[in-house]
């Protein structure tokens, strides 16, 4: 039986089946919500925050907690979409602002540009830029040296699980 759940600020409502994540739902709508792990709970990517109906939702499980633990956007109503199950109605669903850094194709084109948006770390979602800076050589270079740093820790995981 589908649950419906509630995404904020947008304002829209979509049914998932009970027992379905909620990145599912996230990206029926079309949503910009990575998972760059491939939804094994090992980044921040589909990290959003529930604003209604945390008990309509599955418990923490070991894995979601200790990536919750190193997001620095983190707050006691945060959740991964890929762990979070919908078990019951009344779920409110918010993403966070910004954009993970494996989001962009070409980083270097970002030279010389003000961030649209907060640039965040894909594993802790820190912010690596913030939205309206300058973007310059150096800040790309560290961006650049990043990407390779989550691609390679990713790779890593990969075996892991």
């Amino acid at each position: 039986m589908a649950k419906t759940i509630k995404l904020d600020p947008i304002g829209t409502e979509t049914a998932i089946q009970t027992n379905d994540n909620l990145l599912s739902g996230l990206l029926k709508n079309d949503l910009d919500v990575m998972q760059e792990c491939g939804g094994r709970g090992m980044c921040s990517t589909c990290h959003v925050y529930i604003k209604e109906g945390m008990d309509s939702l599955s418990p923490l499980n070991r894995r979601e907690k200790r990536t919750l633990e190193v997001i620095t956007t983190c707050k006691m109503n945060s959740r991964l979409a890929c762990q979070a199950r919908v078990i019951g109605e009344g779920v409110v669903v918010e993403l966070p602002s910004g954009m993970y850094l494996s989001q962009i194709d070409d980083v270097d084109a970002l030279i010389g540009r003000r961030a649209q948006k907060n640039i965040l770390h894909p594993i802790s979602g820190k912010i690596l830029v913030e939205e309206g800076k300058l973007i310059t050589r150096s800040m790309i270079s560290q961006l650049q040296n990043t990407k390779g740093e989550v691609n390679q820790y990713l790779a890593q995981t990969e075996d892991v699980v």
